[in-house]
């Protein structure tokens, strides 16, 4: 086991990946007119790219297209002091051809604000994480 020099355990990209869907909420860190932004979605995994359904002329839909973005996913006990955190930097971009957008369609990914017809895709190409499993 790997720790850093916090004494948090280094995940591996695997194990990343293996926690990033377990929990239903995400945080995407954008840019925004030229400030960083972080807005909390629902998303789902297709492969190791991360799916967010959001509405067409949305500021994240805008923001969002072609750019490098973070998104990030965590789970902590504050009575038990544990948790684990999970940071992907990747390539959002929107979903514009119609037999992907077909295909995630049939992802199990609603929206929970309202319907959102748009769908933005972000290829991971890093993939980090910590956790923290003894009282501090």
């Amino acid at each position: 086991m790997k720790l850093d020099s916090a004494g948090l355990q280094v995940l591996s990209h695997e194990e990343c990946m293996r926690l990033l869907p377990s929990r239903p909420i995400g945080r995407i860190v954008f840019t925004d007119r030229a400030l960083p932004a972080v807005q909390p979605v629902n998303f789902c995994l297709d492969g190791e790219d991360i799916v967010i359904r959001t509405a067409a002329g949305s500021k994240l839909a805008a923001a969002t297209r072609h750019a490098v973005v973070a998104f990030e996913v965590d789970d902590f006990d504050s009575g038990e002091r544990t948790g684990w955190s999970v940071t992907v930097v990747g390539y959002a971009r929107v979903a514009d051809d119609p037999a992907q957008i077909a295909r995630l369609e049939r992802l199990p990914l609603t929206s929970w604000a309202r319907a959102r017809d748009h769908f933005i895709v972000i290829t991971a190409v890093e993939a980090t994480g910590r956790r923290i499993r003894q009282p501090i």
